[in-house]
């Protein structure tokens, strides 16, 4: 029975009163079989939804006041998303999305205000999650000289970290461009710095890129975060160092090619007389199902500087360096164009965050400005976000 309003003076029935008792013991229950919102006479009543498909129950603002509570269930197969029905009020809980045979009671703060309270708070549970930093692009041949391959990102592997519905926050870091220019030793063109990557506080850095006209490979900037690899080096200059976790890049000489870019696993190989650096190792992980090479540093140019696990290969004698694997977080590889010429170093891959959990602990959201997909492999699934900022969480 729905609340009741009562005059000054009235007298109630024996029935009115055995209505009222009975909804203290035994709701008055609407069944919905369709999206509903709520209104002011479902205070003090059950709610039930029945649908074999999922539908929503959506919170009016300035309906309610405080203290107004009620109970919502939900019968039928399909889910059932609690939700405000505006940007005027606010729903809080630990977990706004029934299943079959779950519910709750919606109890408002305000006319704004609402939680709703489904019995236990959500069950923690664990998360597999890798997060790679953006790569580091290579250095473009300035000055007739082989240029250095790009640093790579900061690979951050977590075996479990723990979590419930509630949003979680990821950024993608992008790929650093590749040095660009015709010559000239004033220029300064060296591969860009790749963007960092993560998933709430855990952070993989994207760092260094590839030396050219100023020969010396782009470091990590001091109190960097962590795992970002530094870029390789041009004519007679030292590589760029790595974060903690990174690698530093290969260095140079008069009659040398360019030094590799860092590696997530291993320092870039310095540049022999004519040769381009092999850009440093990166790691080999399995958290989609099957394994994978990320953050290999890029190949120095000059006789190709080879380059593995998303990074790209130095350029050869009069061509550009080649840009690095999206989503592996790879350094480009380094340009080896004489002047004028113009010349450009390879592009550094784009970082991901790739998030691994059991198929039981639900259905993933990704937010809005994230780009990614969902995979299933056995008794879990894989989640892999490629771009973007924002929000995921589970239900």
């Amino acid at each position: 029975m729905a609340i009741q309003a009562f005059s000054s003076g009235q007298t109630l029935t024996a029935a009115q009163m055995n209505s009222l008792q009975a909804n203290d013991y035994n709701q008055t229950v609407s069944a919905k079989t369709t999206s509903y919102t709520l209104v002011a006479g479902d205070v003090g009543t059950h709610v039930q939804m029945t649908a074999a498909t999922a539908t929503t129950i959506s919170v009016p603002a300035a309906t309610f006041a405080a203290g107004d509570s009620l109970f919502i269930s939900s019968q039928g197969a399909g889910a059932v998303t609690i939700a405000a029905a505006s940007t005027a009020i606010t729903v809080n809980g630990s977990s706004l999305t029934l299943a079959q045979y779950g519910g709750g009671t919606l109890r408002f703060q305000s006319a704004s205000a609402a939680t709703f309270f489904s019995g236990a708070a959500a069950s923690a549970f664990n998360v597999e999650v890798l997060v790679v930093g953006g790569g580091a692009g290579g250095g473009n041949s300035n000055n007739g000289v082989y240029a250095g391959g790009g640093g790579a990102g900061g690979h951050l592997y977590f075996s479990t970290i723990a979590a419930i519905s509630t949003n979680y926050a990821i950024v993608v870091g992008a790929g650093g461009a590749g040095g660009t220019g015709t010559g000239g030793s004033t220029v300064n063109n060296r591969g860009g710095a790749g963007s960092s990557s993560s998933y709430v506080a855990t952070t993989a850095g994207g760092c260094g890129g590839g030396g050219n006209c100023d020969y010396l490979g782009g470091n990590c900037a001091a109190g960097s975060v962590s795992g970002g690899s530094g870029g390789g080096a041009a004519y007679t200059g030292t590589g760029g160092a790595g974060a903690t976790g990174g690698f530093a890049g290969g260095v140079s000489g008069t009659t040398n090619g360019g030094g590799g870019g860092g590696g997530a696993n291993g320092a870039g190989e310095n540049g022999p007389v004519g040769l381009g650096g092999d850009g440093g190792a990166g790691i080999q992980n399995s958290i989609t199902g099957s394994s994978v090479g990320r953050a290999g540093g890029g190949g120095g140019g000059g006789t190709g500087g080879s380059a593995t696990d998303g990074g790209g290969a130095g350029g050869t004698p009069g061509n550009n360096g080649t840009a690095a694997t999206a989503n592996t977080g790879g350094g480009g590889g380094g340009a080896a164009v004489a002047p004028p010429t113009a010349s450009t170093g390879g592009a550094g891959g784009s970082g991901t965050v790739i998030l691994r959990y059991k198929t039981s602990f639900g259905t993933i959201t990704i937010g809005a400005g994230l780009t990614g997909s969902t995979a299933t492999d056995g008794a879990s699934k894989v989640t892999t976000i490629t771009a973007g900022s924002g929000n995921v969480s589970w239900a």
